[in-house]
């Protein structure tokens, strides 16, 4: 834990997720899926929920990562859980564990353009990242469920038969 102090304030919680950014092994993994269970608990992700874990997650984020002056802890794993939330948001919940590995490569990999977004100042750059990777997700999974179980595949054959 980088500092007991910072940890133990509202910020600090929100922001490790209530302490599960402290784990020694891979903290953002743990972080994800922390919200991956919180997700099959809720049975999906209300928007309210998801409004909120943005917002206050975002406050906390800046205002954790300027007390332990760093620019993005990596104990910080609030952008996981709104990214994961934002790749699972609208889902079925039988995607949610598929929904949750493609999110991890995604977050891990930071395919274009979502490396750019880590530039924007604070909190928010910390989140945003995140949250722009979970919509690529989100709409992966949605463009795949289309064109494998909804006729996208059928209605491309037809219009190039």
């Amino acid at each position: 834990m980088r500092d007991r102090e910072a940890f133990m304030t509202w910020y600090g919680m929100v922001a490790t997720f209530f302490g599960f950014g402290n784990s020694r092994w891979a903290p953002g993994t743990v972080g994800a899926v922390g919200a991956f269970v919180l997700v099959l608990l809720m049975g999906g992700v209300p928007t309210w929920a998801l409004v909120g874990v943005i917002s206050l997650g975002t406050a906390a984020a800046h205002r954790y990562s300027r007390r332990v002056r760093v620019e993005d802890p990596p104990e910080v794993v609030v952008d996981e859980v709104a990214g994961y939330w934002v790749a699972q948001y609208g889902l079925p919940m039988e995607m949610a564990l598929g929904t949750l590995l493609l999110f991890r490569i995604v977050d891990i990999l930071k395919p274009f353009p979502i490396r750019r977004f880590e530039a924007l100042p604070g909190g928010v750059g910390i989140m945003a990242d995140d949250l722009v990777g979970g919509i690529m997700v989100n709409l992966i999974v949605r463009l795949a469920q289309f064109m494998l179980f909804k006729g996208g595949l059928a209605a491309l054959y037809a219009f190039f038969s």
